[in-house]
């Protein structure tokens, strides 16, 4: 019995020690490189200043190969390729892809001491990105990834008021950042007169502050802070109450002045009429005196030549006319009855001027040559 003891407590020993080596075997070949860099994997920063991303290391007794570290630039896409942005090989650090940002980078402290944390001077915008770290020693590997995000501080705001500031009306308080990465959260705070009044409601989002049935104790100065993650800004507003204006004075002042410019048109619409009217006079007066002017004295001898047209008659040639103008002594009867020979056909008497004295016929000698 002692004997069989023995032996079983010699199987629960060996037992143990198997798997106490065992143990020691397996933890040896999983302890290898191992990157010890803790914290948040997510990290927000202001525009223009540096940040840095951590990435210590401890190698394994077993690795024992070349040191090769590398910061890569993880694509949003898992269908594309990374980008190189800094590496470590050989003892050398050698830069890598957009030279905006490789050469904003660069080792806080020895990679071959176990550091390899990254620096990244005056970060913009375009480097928020998820960055990725992996060190390399031969047979041990290990990576980490941290997640930077470059945000833009918000400007000074503007506080104003919308609509008036009358008294048992509704104020609405405004604030807004023109400048600022999202999301941005608007808090309106009471600097003097007391807290918040009760009918009051903020939209931390839009920065609106609604103030219902504004009275005169809700007067004062109001401060609105406007933040995000990597900075804040403030601005103020002095809130007044007025009396609200009479209403029935705005009422009669409209109808008055409407009844004015009724009055005015109409005055218009009068003053046309009347123009137009005396146009019209203007042009039957002028087309009267027209019509009764009398007509220009025509020429005798066109007043003869259209009567003589009209008869078909042609004076004889050497019979003269004379034109009866003012002055002139009338032709009697019988002066008319020598001049006519017959009145009935209006023909002229033969002149009785003596014929015009001709000069001999001569006869022409042939003998001679010349007449005689």
């Amino acid at each position: 019995m002692v004997t069989l003891g023995k032996c079983l407590t010699c199987s629960r020993l060996q037992l143990a020690m198997m798997f106490v080596i065992t143990v020691y075997l397996t933890t040896d070949v999983t302890v290898a490189m191992q990157i010890t860099s803790t914290g948040s994997q997510t990290i927000q920063r202001a525009q223009g200043e540096t940040v840095m991303l951590g990435c210590t290391y401890t190698p394994a007794p077993s690795d024992t190969g070349d040191l090769d570290i590398e910061w890569l630039s993880v694509h949003p896409d898992m269908t594309q390729k990374d980008q190189l942005v800094i590496s470590y090989t050989g003892g050398q650090k050698l830069h890598y892809g957009d030279p905006g940002l490789s050469k904003r980078m660069d080792f806080t402290g020895d990679p071959a001491l176990g550091d390899a944390s990254v620096s990244i001077s005056a970060v913009k915008a375009s480097d928020t990105a998820t960055y990725q770290c992996k060190v390399k020693k031969a047979p041990g590997v290990d990576m980490r990834k941290v997640t930077l995000v470059v945000m833009v501080p918000p400007s000074v705001p503007k506080c104003w008021v919308e609509g008036g500031e009358e008294k048992g009306a509704d104020v609405s308080l405004r604030c807004k950042s023109s400048v600022g990465s999202t999301p941005l959260n608007y808090v309106w705070t009471r600097e003097s007169g007391g807290a918040i009044p009760p009918t009051a409601t903020q939209n931390s989002q839009t920065g609106e502050l609604m103030i219902r049935n504004h009275s005169e104790s809700y007067m004062g100065n109001y401060l609105c802070v406007v933040s995000n993650p990597v900075g804040k800004e403030q601005c103020k507003y002095t809130l007044h109450a007025y009396n609200p204006p009479n209403k029935a004075g705005i009422i009669a002042a409209a109808v008055i002045g409407a009844l004015l410019l009724l009055l005015l048109l109409l005055l218009l619409i009068w003053f046309l009429v009347c123009c137009c009217h005396k146009r019209r006079y203007e042009k039957e007066v002028a087309h009267e005196i027209r019509e009764d002017a009398p007509a220009p004295e025509s020429r005798p001898s066109s007043r003869n030549s259209s009567f003589r047209s009209v008869l078909g008659f042609r004076s004889p040639p050497g019979a003269a006319y004379s034109s009866v103008r003012k002055g002139q002594p009338k032709r009697t009867e019988s002066d008319n009855r020598s001049f006519y020979t017959n009145s009935s056909i209006g023909m002229p008497a033969p002149s009785k001027q003596k014929a015009p004295h001709l000069p001999p016929v001569l006869k022409y000698d042939s003998s001679n040559g010349y007449p005689v």
